[in-house]
């Protein structure tokens, strides 16, 4: 279902939906057989988008990897389709459809998310990431406190855990063999004094 559809859904249904933070919406996905709004990204949101890009992109092999940002359409089951805001794909992408709208093979997938989403909004969304079998890396990024959750696969049943918060830390994106600084991720990004300490990494 691409995007085109999904908006024909609501306006046929004649449904209208609230984001969690009342901003515009823009975007529709479909999660578990649902629309469900995406709010529009606020200058925070952009700004760390942009970030992730910057640093990604300055720093893999554009020979093996592709990286998209923020419109790219991703299969994460068979019933969920989404806008990750930065996806990366380590070989050739697989695409559903002819026109290269919805990717179905992502690799590394960064979800940026608000202080006021809902919890059972980013719990749903996750499972989706977890259980789709090309996903190596899961990033969940939070726009309002310097604070990013890493799921590595291991095995198809293992994923390791990791939480970044410092500005010193380094996340190891191992599966499209890349290393970025909690500093990179949230360069020009206004955070309390508090979030925005260095402190020496162990």
């Amino acid at each position: 279902m691409n995007q085109t559809t999904l908006d024909h859904s609501i306006s046929k249904n004649n449904k209208s939906f609230n984001t969690p933070d009342r901003r515009d919406v823009v975007k529709n996905e479909y999660l578990e057989g649902k629309i469900v709004p995406k709010a529009a990204a606020n200058r925070w949101h952009n700004i760390i988008m942009t970030n992730f890009v910057v640093a990604i992109g300055s720093r893999i092999h554009r020979s093996k990897c592709e990286l998209y940002a923020g419109d790219m359409q991703v299969r994460v089951g068979q019933n969920s389709i989404c806008f990750p805001d930065v996806v990366v794909v380590y070989g050739e992408p697989e695409f559903v459809d002819q026109n290269a709208q919805v990717l179905k093979n992502p690799t590394v997938i960064a979800e940026i998310f608000s202080g006021v989403a809902k919890t059972t909004d980013r719990t749903q969304k996750l499972e989706g990431f977890l259980a789709n079998p090309t996903i190596k890396e899961c990033l969940l990024v939070n726009e309002s406190e310097m604070r990013v959750e890493h799921y590595a696969r291991q095995n198809p049943k293992q994923w390791i855990y990791r939480i970044y918060n410092e500005r010193d830390d380094v996340i190891s994106l191992d599966s499209i063999q890349c290393k970025l600084s909690l500093a990179d991720v949230y360069a020009q990004v206004k955070l309390r004094e508090s979030e925005l300490s260095s402190k020496a990494v162990n």
